[in-house]
């Protein structure tokens, strides 16, 4: 919060980052919980493994709701019927009224506002290396480190090598970091190695395109980048 802001207009503020705050120790519990269960029922494979912990915001219906009189409630809260509006219409991440600043908030516009892969990668860019490791600072969400390694790697573009690898570094900060690449999928493992890949080819440095730099220092500037990228694929479990 503000320190300069009017006592009057801080309540709304702090209300608004309690409930987020609140919302996201609500989702990791959540999650973990369903961790726990999956592994006491000795789940066969990864898949099933995932799809327990995604799953874990539903709730079955109560007797009261199966039995009697139809209600119109939604056995799953997150969805919608196929008629209602979505809950926001973007075409690139800009037009989001705001950039999240939690976790909750960030889970929201991922899962609800972005719809194509081209989206998210622009929406990570302009979130940046720097905000999404504060955001995921205590834990990256289950399943989300797979879907930002995909994402960047399907849509990476010549330019955007050194807002990449930032995103990499900061995410490699988080807490957990190390058990959520070991439970990447096998489909995760490989659109990590393909992005790495990327970003070690000529089309992947071509970060200073159209800079006017001095030759020494945009070859100092790739030298670094270079040992970046070796240390990224080290952290990331890339061969």
């Amino acid at each position: 919060m503000d320190p300069g802001m009017d006592p009057a207009g801080a309540f709304p503020v702090l209300e608004r980052e309690l409930r987020a705050a609140l919302a996201e120790d609500e989702r990791r519990q959540r999650e973990g919980e369903a961790k726990l269960r999956a592994l006491r029922q000795g789940v066969p494979d990864y898949g099933q493994f995932r799809e327990i912990v995604l799953a874990s915001h539903l709730k079955p219906l109560e007797k009261k709701d199966r039995l009697g009189q139809r209600r119109n409630v939604l056995w799953n809260p997150c969805a919608a019927p196929a008629e209602t509006a979505p809950a926001c219409t973007v075409d690139i991440p800009q037009e989001l009224d705001q950039l999240p600043g939690t976790a909750a908030e960030f889970h929201r516009d991922w899962r609800r506002c972005l719809k194509s892969g081209t989206e998210k990668y622009q929406f990570l860019l302009e979130l940046g290396g720097e905000a999404l490791g504060r955001i995921f600072q205590a834990d990256v969400g289950f399943g989300l480190l797979g879907e930002f390694l995909t994402v960047l790697a399907e849509n990476i573009h010549p330019g955007d090598r050194a807002a990449i690898l930032q995103i990499l570094q900061s995410l490699a900060g988080t807490e957990r970091f190390g058990l959520n690449v070991a439970l990447l999928s096998q489909a995760e493992k490989e659109s990590s190695q393909d992005l790495f890949r990327k970003l070690q080819s000529r089309d992947g440095q071509a970060a200073g395109q159209g800079e006017a730099h001095p030759m020494e220092t945009h070859l100092e500037k790739e030298t670094e980048e270079e040992r970046t990228v070796v240390e990224l694929m080290k952290r990331y479990r890339v061969s």
